[in-house]
């Protein structure tokens, strides 16, 4: 059985997780996102992956600028905007430039405002938000700024690619639509209600809800509601304890019919799907490990689950922001230049451990990539998650996905 790890932090209090020494002159990212609480297993997970790609891919390479170490700084939100708030500015106090989070779009977009706001009250003392994983749209279009730059692709971009490989299926007829009640999961069913429009306006919607985030306890009425519906596809935006209470319930309520989701993987998850999920759940996103890129990208999942074998690799954009903020870092000559270190993170082009290029989008500042869609199977699997037979397996895949798509983002920058 996968173990879970506890980290008591404090709302004043971080601890740094580091696998090097912690010496001063290290450059310090605060991860803030939640350590405790019923959404403790994903941040944990983040934090490994966080921590690892830090030595892995920056420190065991000699460092940026010459010899200097990234140092992961955790902070617990406890899932709360406002709590995230108050670790923002613990973490701006201790003099950290670097920001990352990325679990709930509607706390992303609280610190990219109140970052945005500090920046501008304090042109010497400024800091960049690295979003790996909120993926609500409006956060690189009305509500963009100069020092947010995201590595997840959003959930427009994601959902263009999913209804792209929905469309070709004519088996799909009637499709429900059920996620969580925040910004995020709003977003997710109004670009399925639009994408699904475009391209199979003969597909009926016979579903469009959402639910309270992180507290239903039983998700056996709603999984009711989609089989009576007659619906044969699911779409949802849940993630953490919610994908795995509302994925478990549609399954054990007879639905048969695929299940396409954002975050259906890792985190205990995959065990608890296990064969139910077979067949059923597909998964729409960048970065994939099966079948592996390279060796390099073998080695690298190799060796985070000999240090960490109670979690995943279940975001891979992690590997991603690290290596690129240090080329950025790199490329500006200092740490403490955050205007230069943005100016060399905007329009970079990286080639990922995963394979692909990225494309830092300069409009805007969402990452281009590739996006996949990938099936819960025991087939083809090198590398399975939660310590199961199971893990994902890429079906098809969308290069550079959304490249020339719109943005209404209007960017000040200094």
């Amino acid at each position: 059985m996968r173990k879970s790890i506890k980290l008591g932090v404090s709302a004043a209090l971080a601890v740094a997780i580091t696998a090097t020494a912690g010496f001063a002159e290290n450059i310090k990212i605060a991860f803030i996102d939640p350590l405790s609480g019923p959404f403790a297993t994903t941040g944990t997970n983040g934090l490994a992956e966080w921590t690892f790609a830090a030595d892995e891919l920056v420190n065991k390479q000699g460092g940026v600028l010459g010899g200097t170490n990234f140092e992961v700084v955790a902070f617990d939100n406890k899932m709360s905007g406002k709590e995230s708030l108050v670790q923002l500015q613990v973490a701006i106090d201790q003099g950290i430039r670097f920001i990352a989070q990325g679990n709930s779009s509607g706390i992303a977009g609280a610190i990219t405002e109140a970052v945005n706001k500090h920046n501008r009250r304090n042109p010497d003392d400024r800091v960049l938000f690295i979003n790996y994983s909120a993926v609500d749209p409006a956060l690189t279009n009305d509500n963009c700024n100069f020092w947010h730059f995201r590595f997840d692709a959003n959930a427009d971009i994601k959902m263009d690619a999913l209804t792209d490989v929905m469309a070709q299926d004519d088996g799909i007829e009637k499709v429900y639509l059920i996620g969580q009640d925040y910004s995020f999961g709003k977003a997710v069913a109004a670009a399925a209600v639009r994408d699904l429009g475009n391209k199979r306006p003969d597909v009926e919607i016979v579903g469009n809800e959402l639910h309270p985030i992180g507290k239903v306890k039983d998700f056996t009425p709603y999984a009711r509601k989609i089989v009576a519906s007659g619906a044969n596809a699911v779409i949802t935006g849940n993630w953490g304890s919610d994908m795995v209470g509302l994925g478990k319930a549609i399954i054990d309520s007879g639905f048969d019919g695929p299940i396409y989701t954002y975050y259906a993987a890792s985190n205990g998850i995959t065990r608890t799907f296990g064969a139910d999920g077979k067949g059923t759940i597909r998964l729409v996103a960048e970065g994939a490990i099966n079948p592996p890129a390279s060796d390099r990208a073998a080695a690298y999942v190799e060796a985070f689950e000999a240090k960490y074998p109670d979690h995943d690799i279940s975001q891979a954009r992690i590997a991603n922001a690290v290596e690129m903020l240090a080329k950025a870092i790199d490329e500006a000559g200092s740490a403490d230049d955050v205007v230069k270190i943005a100016y060399a993170l905007e329009g970079m082009e990286h080639d990922s451990i995963w394979g692909g290029k990225l494309y830092m989008r300069p409009q805007d500042h969402q990452m281009i990539q590739n996006v996949h869609i990938q099936q819960h199977t025991d087939d083809g699997v090198t590398f399975p998650l939660d310590n199961s037979e199971y893990g994902l397996v890429v079906e098809s895949t969308v290069e550079m996905a959304a490249m020339d798509s719109p943005t209404t983002c209007k960017m000040d920058k200094p």
